[in-house]
């Protein structure tokens, strides 16, 4: 079992909403809960019952009672709180709130900064949606934003989903042949532009890719610009402040909403794209609502006076759950540009700034402010952080334990892994979970996760495939243009019949703690040693003057031992030669095993990531199989474009494969 970082403070049952809850759940419901386990064990022993207190616990408005909480206990097809009305944005915006309150803080490479108060953002949200009503849109139309993370994408989405039409987004610095990729699938009525933005330094001119975007959507009957920068479009346009101009509320009233089924679409958020063309992945109102309002207040303790900063464009799902800490009443803090600019203090800078009460970020950018000796909690004033977030991808364990020595044990390290499959966590702490040196803490609330063999059997204390034996509500309700549901049922379902297969390789400690080693498809295998990628570059990674690694393993046609290949980004004056080969052979074969010794140690110069952070071994392995980059990763997946480059150059030559 690892070692235990930060053990569950003794007053938390005291001071944190999830004990709040447990105390509501025996007065409420005789529902008796005396730790954490109990809490768990509950939720995924009695779903509609935990899912159900949920519901009330958070005062959810339906504007029409539900019948029933779970339609079938089945996978694919269970139906949630079948014949209720309700609407997301009535619950961002609505019930309990202090009009004067800070809803956002908006920190910009672009523009200046904007603060928003809840009464403010009432109004907008209310005359943008006045003016998408005039242009036509209504229940089941598509909207979608070409648009930083800035409050005009929050105020369009709000606005968007307020009349029952549907939200999607894609960041600016996405090409347009990705834009189209995405955004062809659903058929956008109305589009939110804008014509470039600044990053770092760089100012980035994007009226261009608009243009190509305009011309391959022609379902697109109206454009709106938003002026972001020194960019903007304005042929055929409508401009943002024109929008909703008559809108006669009154200040800080509530936006009327149109009320919709429980399953009704959100939102669409797309897969990465970098195994084929990106899935749509349709969210609905209710799921999204109750995951959040379950993951916020429960495990990241978030609530009214808190403040929520977590870097994230809006094409990640961190950015729902960020926009999501508007359910909780909580204050968003939305950063725009480059998170590492002008230096890696950036994000640190701007929590201190803000007061931010639950900060995040990606573990690249961790791992990155622990190799430059950054110090944050001295540099800054992070006195007001209770908890700091880490997802994306795996964190090692010595990123754990350099939040650890930095923030002591008053602040919870919350490492969490899930995805945009489930907009939210399957794995993470809370307040009432111990933090492990190397581990997340454990299954969140109300998901049955488990790690299974090749044969569907539970395994503990070993490596097993990720999955979810039991339904929950932020499921998607489907792919968009997926009739039938084929395409659904063949991404998660197909291995396990009836259980959800999430796609991560992951181990469960008997004792507590879970680590997830990588994606299941690009685990290594050499002679039935089975080892995930996560544990293979902790070692590497550690070692003086490499930066960065990939490894993929070639199989063998034979079914023998393949070939292990790593690549490695070294640091400046440092060479790959014989002397950096044994080095990371010897300490591969005492940290890991014999068979997981590279065959082959090549340097690139830069390793391929998508844009939520992860590693793409399994293009790689494609490429240098002899696949076509086109055909491994979507444009515009690519954190860098040229990334893939030097893996083809490898593939014409012969060098590798």
């Amino acid at each position: 079992m690892a070692a235990i970082l930060r053990s569950v403070p003794a007053d938390a049952r005291d001071t944190t909403r999830v004990g709040a809850f447990m105390d509501w759940l025996g007065a409420e419901r005789g529902v008796r809960v005396e730790n954490w386990d109990d809490l768990y064990r509950w939720s995924v022993e009695d779903v509609e019952g935990f899912w159900a207190a949920i519901w009330d616990h958070f005062g959810v408005v339906t504007h029409r009672p539900y019948r029933q909480v779970l339609e079938a206990r089945v996978m694919p097809g269970a139906r949630w709180f079948t014949g209720a009305l309700l609407n997301y944005t009535e619950h961002s915006l609505g019930t309990e709130v202090d009009l004067d309150a800070v809803a956002v803080v908006a920190t910009s490479q672009t523009r200046a900064d904007i603060t928003m108060t809840f009464g403010q953002l009432r109004d907008e949200v209310r005359r943008v949606r006045a003016g998408l009503v005039d242009l036509g849109v209504g229940r089941g139309d598509r909207v979608a934003g070409y648009l930083p993370n800035a409050p005009e994408a929050l105020v369009a989405f709000l606005a968007t989903v307020s009349l029952g039409a549907i939200w999607a987004a894609c960041a600016p610095e996405f090409g347009a042949h990705s834009v189209v990729d995405r955004f062809g699938q659903i058929g956008p009525k109305v589009l939110f532009v804008v014509g470039g933005y600044t990053y770092g330094s760089k100012t980035v001119d994007r009226r261009d890719e608009v243009a190509h975007i305009r011309e391959n959507l022609p379902g697109v009957s109206t454009v709106v610009s938003v002026a972001y920068g020194e960019h903007v479009v304005t042929d055929d346009v409508v401009a943002w402040n024109d929008l909703g101009r008559g809108e006669a509320g009154a200040p800080g009233s509530m936006p009327d909403v149109e009320p919709v089924p429980f399953d009704h679409p959100l939102v669409v958020l797309f897969s990465s794209g970098t195994t084929g063309k990106p899935k749509a992945i349709v969210h609905g109102h209710g799921g999204i609502l109750l995951e959040t309002l379950k993951n916020h207040a429960l495990h990241f303790d978030l609530g009214p006076g808190d403040t929520f900063s977590w870097f994230s464009t809006t094409a990640w799902m961190m950015w729902n759950s960020l926009v999501g800490g508007l359910l909780v009443r909580s204050s968003i803090v939305m950063i725009d540009g480059n998170p590492m600019y002008p230096d890696s203090g950036h994000q640190w800078r701007v929590a201190a700034e803000t007061g931010a009460t639950v900060m995040g970020m990606s573990p690249g950018v961790v791992m990155a402010c622990r190799r430059e000796g950054l110090d944050p909690a001295t540099e800054f004033d992070l006195s007001a952080v209770r908890q700091f977030g880490a997802a994306g991808s795996p964190l090692p364990r010595e990123g754990y334990e350099w939040i650890s020595d930095r923030f002591g044990p008053g602040v919870l390290l919350n490492v969490g892994s899930g995805g945009t499959d489930v907009c939210t966590g399957i794995i993470q702490a809370s307040p009432m979970t111990p933090v492990y040196a190397g581990e997340m803490s454990g299954p969140s609330l109300g998901f049955a996760a488990a790690a299974y063999d090749g044969d569907g059997n539970e395994v503990v204390g070993e490596l097993g495939e990720l999955v979810i034996t039991l339904p929950v509500p932020s499921m998607p309700v489907k792919f968009w243009g997926d009739d039938d549901g084929s395409r659904y049922r063949s991404a998660y379902f197909d291995t396990y019949p009836g259980v959800w297969r999430h796609g991560d390789w992951i181990r469960f400690d008997p004792e507590g703690g879970a680590v997830i080693t990588g994606r299941s498809d690009a685990t290594l295998n050499r002679g039935g040693v089975r080892l995930g990628t996560a544990e293979f570059y902790r070692v590497v990674e550690e070692l003086p003057g490499i930066a960065d690694s990939l490894v993929v393993h070639l199989e063998g046609a034979d079914g023998g031992m393949g070939r292990l290949v790593l690549f490695v980004v070294t640091d400046p004056g440092v060479e790959v030669d014989d002397a950096l080969r044994r080095t990371v052979s010897t300490t591969l074969r005492t940290a890991l095993s014999p068979r997981h010794i590279p065959d082959e140690i090549h340097p690139v110069a830069v390793v391929p990531y998508n844009r939520t952070g992860k590693k793409l071994e399994i293009p790689v392995k494609r490429i240098l199989l002899g696949a076509s980059p086109d055909s491994v990763a979507a444009p515009g997946s690519l954190a860098q474009p040229e990334a893939l480059d030097a893996f083809v150059a490898w593939s014409v030559t012969g060098a590798i494969g």
